[in-house]
Formats: C-alpha cells, structure tokens, sequence
C-alpha cells in the first residue's frame, strides 16, 4: 500500500523483504530516502539502521521509521540508531509523502563540499564520519565521540582545553559524564591513529 501509494505521488520505490536485504539494495543503487519498519525479518530496523550508518557510503542517507511500534522507549531506540524520523502507523498518505519530502530538502541542503581537515598525514572528514592516514585506503574506526574529539581538536590546533571545555563542548552541558571520559576517549584515539 505505502509503495503503491509513494509511485502515485512520482517517487520512484524499491522494496525490500527484510533488513538484510534492505542494506543490500542501499549499497547497490544508493536511494535518496531509505523508509524502514523496524519490526522485519532477519535484521530488524534498528540493526538495519545501525548498519546503514557504520557504511561510508550510506551513512547520510536519511532514515524514516514507520513502524506500529509507538512506545518512547522503541521511538529513542530507533532515532538513537540512525533514524531522521520516526513515524507510528497508522500515517496518511499526504503526512508520509510531505515527511519525506521534507527529509529529501534536508539532504539537499547538505550537499556542499565536503569538510575535509588535514592535519600531517591524517585527513579528518566531518560529512562521512571518516578518518584516513594520507595514502591508505582503509578508513581509522573511531567512535562518535571519539570522532567528535579529534574533529574538534584537529579544528583548533595550537589550542589548549581544560577536562570540562572538553565535556561541555564535545559531550554538551545536558550530560553527565565524568571528567576521565576524556582521558580514556583521549587513549583510545591514540591507540587507533
């Protein structure tokens, strides 16, 4: 119903029996919108979406959750895992089609140059979430946050923060965390760079 639905509004849909698949077809054609249930077969959406995000490739692709699943707890899950937006069915037509819409505005406005910092041999790449030694193919994993450190030390260079600058800036003031997070994120960006 929801592709029959989508085409008659001029969106061009494919389909997917479950999160495996799903991913599959994503690396394959690469769609400007992904709209996924999270209750699926094999992998279900939160997996699914999780996945999406680790993969260079498919990372920005935005994430609609339309799912039957209506619990906060279930909506935090699936948002936490990747999603853009999270939808609880029943959902009109109209209301889907202009939240997708809205989501593929979104993307567009993010198609820019990318944010690339080089710092010595290593380039830091905010869009893709990836961090490469100059001439290696093989991106570095790090973390989020342990990506959001090194971006935003490597984007202020020469500059000195306290424990807490840190922790205000790169975790924000609503979380609490203690001051030695710093110290092991600090450690574990060492050991993979």
């Amino acid at each position: 119903l929801v592709k029959y639905n989508l085409k008659k509004e001029g969106f061009d849909v494919h389909c997917a029996e479950n999160g495996l698949e799903a991913i599959e077809q994503a690396k394959a054609s690469i769609p400007d919108v992904i709209v996924m249930d999270i209750m699926m077969p094999e992998m279900d959406g939160i997996e699914a979406s999780r996945k999406l995000r680790e993969h260079a490739k498919l990372r920005a692709i935005p994430i609609l959750m339309l799912t039957a699943r209506s619990d906060e707890s279930d909506q935090v899950q699936g948002l936490d895992a990747g999603a853009d937006i999270y939808l609880t069915k029943p959902v009109s037509i109209p209301v889907l089609s202009s939240q997708i819409k809205a989501l593929l505005r979104g993307a567009k406005r993010y198609d820019m140059p990318v944010d690339v910092l080089r710092i010595a041999d290593l380039e830091i790449d905010r869009d893709r979430f990836e961090v490469r030694k100059r001439g290696e193919e093989e991106a570095i994993r790090l973390a989020r946050k342990e990506f959001e450190l090194l971006y935003f030390f490597a984007s202020r260079p020469g500059r000195v923060f306290s424990r807490q600058d840190l922790l205000d800036k790169v975790w924000g003031h609503d979380v609490y965390v203690v001051d030695r997070t710093v110290d092991v994120h600090v450690r574990k960006i060492r050991e993979e760079i």
